[in-house]
């Protein structure tokens, strides 16, 4: 999944960075993924850790990480899988509101993947209603769709807006494929909870946090996963059909300061990793100024080539490649 701030190529970076000032042993270990978008940081150390707390305020990240955090033990899914692939699709409100030749003209799916998205949704919710699925089951089943939604969609890689004409990906047949989670003997959490609350209610021992970097909202950029994951009723606005939702503090420039300074008071956690990055609305001086209240703090950096999610004539940051900054802080 194209996904802003993800971690994908940084995940072997964030690893040897923590083995280095924690332990390469960390089994008696709690770790708390606070902004876990696709959940890849928490993925990468389910299986090395007693726990994994994950948690994520936007709903389609709840499904994902409901799927590849807190699912752990095996259970039957090829004929789930095969049955919904094999169902006609029918008109519904994705296809209606969000598809080719639907009554919205909006092109975000073509008229046969927005129907097939429709059928599966309605099959998934009418199964779990009856009991033919569990819970772990309906959220493996919806991180599927997701994902499969997602390779289909006629976006450059944001929902923000679709593409005038659907494009050559955009035509593929949407079909389903496992999300596959790892299987562990311990149990792991996950939260769909505004960050600076959930904090002072949980406590562990390594805290990963990733908060958005600059204004653009995930609420905004990702509101039709919302949608699938949600299919609840709505009125959507505007040209790309956007859905009420909740503008995260992080991406304010007049709140962004304190709202983190509350964070980092009120986390109960000895190691504290932050990754931010050089184009983010924090300045490194803004940071080091809050962490060196609370303890010792260092700084991990490397290169690497940016996600553009945008026009390169609208970003004040044109560069190709830009420095991910990872802070440590070993809180008193």
């Amino acid at each position: 999944m194209n996904y802003i701030g993800s971690k994908n190529k940084l995940s072997d970076f964030i690893k040897q960075s923590v083995y280095k000032v924690v332990d390469k042993d960390l089994s008696n270990k709690t770790f708390c993924d606070l902004f876990a978008g696709t959940g890849i940081v928490g993925r990468n150390f389910k299986a090395e850790t007693k726990k994994v707390l994950s948690n994520d305020f936007e709903f389609y990240s709840y499904v994902l990480n409901r799927n590849y955090i807190w699912n752990h033990q095996n259970f039957d899914y090829e004929d789930l899988i095969n049955e919904l692939n094999l169902f006609e699709g029918k008109s519904g409100f994705i296809s209606e509101e969000y598809s080719e030749n639907g009554k919205s003209e909006r092109l975000y799916f073509s008229e046969e993947n927005g129907k097939k998205i429709d059928s599966i949704r309605q099959k998934i919710e009418d199964w779990k209603l009856s009991e033919k699925i569990n819970e772990d089951q309906y959220y493996f089943l919806l991180c599927s769709l997701l994902e499969a939604a997602d390779k289909v969609a006629n976006t450059a890689s944001v929902y923000g807006a679709f593409l005038k004409q659907i494009k050559k990906s955009a035509h593929k047949k949407l079909e389903l494929v496992p999300s596959h989670f790892e299987i562990t003997e311990n149990k792991h959490e996950v939260y769909n909870e505004d960050a600076n609350e959930l904090i002072k209610e949980i406590e562990g021992d390594i805290l990963y946090l990733d908060p958005p970097y600059n204004a653009r909202q995930y609420g905004a950029n990702y509101h039709l996963l919302n949608t699938i994951a949600k299919y609840d009723s709505f009125s959507p606005k505007g040209k790309t059909g956007l859905r009420d939702y909740q503008k995260s503090k992080y991406c304010s420039k007049p709140e962004v300061l304190k709202t983190f300074e509350d964070l980092i008071k009120n986390a109960k956690f000895q190691h504290i990793f932050l990754s931010y990055n050089n184009e983010g609305l924090m300045a490194e001086s803004d940071i080091s100024n809050i962490l060196s209240k609370f303890g010792k703090y260092d700084i991990f950096t490397t290169e690497y080539q940016r996600f553009r999610a945008d026009k390169e004539e609208n970003r004040n940051h044109k560069a190709s490649g830009t420095t991910e900054y990872l802070y440590y802080l070993e809180k008193d």
